[in-house]
């Protein structure tokens, strides 16, 4: 979950919404927002205990051909063009550590991190495991650091940076739905247990209870985080600029902070580019023994090699095409819609079958996701059309691959 978004997405809602408390707000409602989904997606993943996501639930709940729509969601906006936003993050990041001394083409650092993570987890899948998490454990640390380090700043200090930020906080909803949907992209790595089920033991205990707690906790995280990136610093200093959080550790404790910041970005962004090597190809597979793609997309051996291979090709092609801020809204929006009709499915599969029925909580956390999501990404496509109808697009897609799939079979 920990990726692109925390250190970039601050600075853009900055700049909506002119008060870092209202930023505070939305990182908070994006939180609850998660949780939410963590429980909804929790009781999927009961039901359905198999590796897939989306692309499951919604084949097995409504039909195959929403299934189809779902899975090639996850395939261009869920892992590829993820990867896609965290890698571009990854060199801006490496760049600015630099500063003049490096000076390479665009994309060309964000591609090479791309290649080197379908290396990772091409051949040797348990290596590639335990080098991902080794990495997140030394990140965590590094953040805690930076946390600690914020905290020992003087009050004289925080007091004049809450004195120089913005009184203006007169902001329509729509601005700051569109801000939200940016804020919950950056939780959108709660449900990713769900689609590595088939390899994790006793799935429908482990896989509710790993993303209910681990949402829970990010949440704390990003709120002190964001806490610091938006309170430590004055607002003008940051508002609109991408690269909020060395931004914030320059503030915080001069230039070596911020570049020892730097590679703490950067080896979090690596660590959010490597889980989407690794959960991405598995739902192409699950699609491949369904017949929704080719053969090709099974696993050889222990890993799904082509798709690997076709998602890595497939974000380094986005890496050259799009903005950072229009990945995040076509992202945002595009993920919010498969993922708020995959809980709305839930709800009606648990009507209509009745066992195992939702108790009361589950269906208050899966109806608050779905009209909360659905609310966010219709303000937010009112504001951003353009990215919208590349979501949209994306959808119609899914029902293409599905029709000539099934023309082929029949």
């Amino acid at each position: 979950m920990i990726g692109a978004g925390l250190y970039t997405t601050s600075g853009f809602a900055l700049s909506d919404l002119h008060s870092p408390f209202l930023v505070l707000l939305a990182w908070g409602i994006g939180g609850l927002l998660a949780l939410c989904g963590a429980i909804a997606y929790g009781a999927l993943a009961t039901r359905f205990a198999q590796s897939g996501g989306e692309y499951l639930y919604l084949s097995k709940t409504l039909h195959p051909a929403a299934g189809s729509v779902a899975g090639v969601v996850s395939m261009i906006a869920g892992f590829t063009g993820a990867m896609a936003i965290s890698a571009l993050t990854f060199e801006t990041c490496l760049l600015e550590i630099a500063g003049q001394k490096w000076s390479c083409p665009h994309g060309l650092i964000a591609t090479a991190v791309i290649g080197f993570a379908a290396i990772q987890h091409l051949f040797r899948v348990r290596l590639g495991i335990q080098l991902q998490t080794a990495v997140v454990l030394m990140k965590l640390v590094l953040l805690v650091v930076f946390l600690l380090v914020a905290a020992s700043l003087s009050p004289e200090r925080w007091a004049g940076s809450l004195s120089s930020s913005s009184e203006q906080t007169d902001v329509s909803l729509a601005v700051f739905a569109t801000s939200l949907m940016w804020i919950t992209f950056s939780y959108c790595g709660f449900n990713a247990a769900i689609y590595c089920a088939d390899e994790v033991q006793h799935p429908e205990r482990t896989i509710p209870r790993a993303m209910l707690v681990g949402t829970a906790v990010v949440t704390l995280f990003y709120l002190l985080m964001n806490a610091v990136f938006v309170l430590a610093p004055p607002s003008e200093q940051i508002a609109g600029q991408q690269q909020i959080a060395t931004i914030a550790a320059r503030y915080v404790a001069g230039d070596h902070f911020a570049i020892l910041m730097g590679f703490t970005i950067a080896l979090s962004l690596y660590t959010s580019v490597s889980a989407m090597t690794l959960t991405g190809p598995r739902v192409y597979a699950k699609m491949a023994d369904d017949g929704i793609l080719p053969k090709i997309f099974r696993f050889q051996k222990d890993a799904p090699k082509a798709g690997i291979l076709c998602q890595a090709v497939a974000a380094i092609l986005i890496v050259h095409m799009a903005s950072l801020q229009q990945l995040l809204t076509y992202l945002g929006f595009t993920l919010s819609v498969s993922a708020a009709l995959s809980v709305g499915m839930l709800i009606w599969h648990s009507w209509k079958i009745r066992e195992p029925k939702l108790n009361w909580w589950q269906t208050a956390a899966s109806l608050i996701y779905v009209v909360t999501t659905l609310l966010i990404a219709y303000l937010s496509a009112s504001r951003y059309p353009l990215e919208s109808l590349w979501g949209l697009s994306t959808l119609v897609a899914g029902l293409i691959l599905y029709g000539v799939r099934r023309r082929e079979f029949s």
